[in-house]
């Protein structure tokens, strides 16, 4: 199950389709979907979590706990929409785009996809551009 609970506002532009588009994918690596909790916040309420949980005391776009069990894949997404906004600018994207590049990033690393290598990143940003290119919404 796809949640999307909304602490910043943004949600009227995430419905059903974005929950069958994130389904989708899970399905498409070859996975079955258990619970999945999107937390759209801002800055200061990612940035608490950030240094509370991984003591890193800096701003970030998201920032993913993982309950994965085998191959059901569930955790919680926390996503700073101030950052998306930001990226949004600097990449000359539309935020929609980078909100949904971020949402589908947190998912792939559930789905055992790294992004520590130049390599691993270079494979991320495949499998993102890929997933991006089905969405129907």
């Amino acid at each position: 199950m796809i949640i999307f609970n909304d602490l910043y506002n943004i949600t009227e532009s995430l419905d059903k389709s974005a929950e069958s588009w994130v389904s989708n994918t899970i399905q498409e690596e070859n996975l079955k979907e258990g619970n999945i909790n999107y937390i759209f916040c801002d800055d200061a309420y990612l940035l608490d979590k950030n240094i509370k949980y991984l003591k890193h005391n800096t701003l970030t776009d998201i920032i993913s706990f993982d309950y994965t069990m085998g191959k059901l894949i569930s955790g919680d997404i926390f996503i700073s929409v101030e950052r998306v906004k930001e990226n949004a600018i600097t990449f000359k994207t539309a935020f929609k785009d980078e909100l949904h590049r971020v949402m589908i990033h947190g998912v792939l690393h559930y789905c055992g996809y790294k992004d520590k290598t130049d390599a691993d990143k270079k494979l991320m940003r495949s499998k993102e551009d890929y997933y991006l290119s089905l969405r129907d919404f």
